[in-house]
């Protein structure tokens, strides 16, 4: 028998050893509770137990239905956002048109934030059942481990997939047609879906497995006493310390377990290593960057104002070029109409170039 085992046991007949005194002394107290002899105060006893038990769950309920407000209310801020970013920034060349592109954008930047503002999220949901009474409390919570798969799994979906597809059909040979031009981006797409399963089935089979480090947990065992009479003098463990054999273990004792994951959440974790390295290097590369993009913008920012005698200047060079520009026109258009390509007519289309 454990240790752990004999100590439930002695402080169970202790226990029962107490409980028969006071039968003794006041029976009456203690069979109101066993039996409903009193039945006003035994109903009114179950259906407190009940009532604590209900407004526990409504509670819980009112703070997960909050929660589900706020997670919504959220998502929706966040895709006006990224509607905002994609119309504020766009090209104007791009205006009212291509739209399928626009909306890979506008999704791959909403899951982008909603991945972020998951960690949050996860903290909220878990101080839904932190303080409840209730045992099960935790599994009326928000499933934040799906929630946390379909997140990352979507972002791969559109990593490998659709922004590739989007990609080879918005830029490709707009001379095409529609059906070329999908057919096309479907090409490089599945080879694109083949190497990427290629790769990840052989890193799955090679390196898909988790390692813990676990040390064998075991307790000396202890006869039961012959004799159940306790007390303060004979109880019935004695005072000695006593704790388990993994303290007291060599670390030699520490062993590896090596379990094979989900493909699930070997993704993630894949998707994540592979991202945390790439926002290192381009965010690393954007940072020291961005202060000597500024800087050069500062330097070749346009004059916003110029002087008088400056402005006659400028507009007299433009007038004179102008000129030149327009009496070399006037003598290539002569010398077209007169059907003569000779060594003038080269030396004015020079002079139309460089003008």
């Amino acid at each position: 028998v454990s240790l752990s085992s004999l100590v439930w046991f002695c402080e169970e007949a202790k226990r029962n050893q107490i409980l028969k005194k006071k039968r003794k002394k006041i029976p009456n107290i203690i069979f109101k509770f066993e039996s409903p002899k009193n039945p006003r105060f035994f109903n009114r006893f179950s259906q407190s137990s009940r009532g604590l038990r209900a407004r526990t769950l409504h509670a819980m309920g009112d703070f997960n239905l909050a929660l589900v407000i706020v997670a919504i209310v959220v998502c929706v801020v966040v895709f006006i956002s990224s509607i905002y970013l994609l119309v504020n920034y766009q090209h104007p060349d791009d205006a009212n048109q291509a739209y399928f592109p626009k909306f890979v954008v506008v999704f791959g930047l909403s899951i982008a934030m909603i991945s972020i503002l998951m960690l949050p999220a996860d903290v909220a949901n878990r101080h839904a059942c932190r303080h409840s009474i209730y045992n099960g409390a935790c599994n009326l919570t928000l499933p934040m481990k799906d929630l946390w798969l379909a997140v990352y799994i979507v972002d791969a979906v559109l990593v490998f997939f659709i922004i590739p597809f989007a990609m080879f059909f918005y830029e490709g040979d707009q001379d095409k047609t529609l059906g070329k031009r999908i057919k096309s981006a479907l090409i490089w797409v599945v080879t694109t879906a083949v190497v990427c399963a290629l790769v990840l089935g052989i890193l799955y089979g090679v390196i898909g497995k988790v390692d813990f480090s676990v040390r064998h947990l075991s307790s000396a065992t202890t006869s039961f006493p012959t004799s159940w009479q306790f007390s303060n003098t004979q109880p019935c463990i004695g005072n000695t310390a006593r704790q388990c054999s993994a303290y007291t273990a060599n670390a030699t004792s520490e062993k590896t377990w090596t379990m094979r994951t989900t493909f699930p959440e070997y993704v993630v974790a894949l998707a994540t290593i592979v991202g945390s390295v790439l926002f290192t290097i381009f965010g690393g590369v954007g940072i020291a960057c961005l202060p000597l993009g500024l800087i050069t913008a500062f330097i070749r920012r346009p004059k916003a104002v110029i002087t008088r005698s400056q402005y006659i200047k400028e507009a007299t060079e433009l007038g004179k070029k102008a000129r030149e520009l327009k009496k070399a026109a006037d003598a290539l258009h002569q010398e077209e109409r007169s059907g003569a390509k000779g060594r003038k007519w080269r030396k004015n289309v020079k002079a139309v170039e460089k003008a």
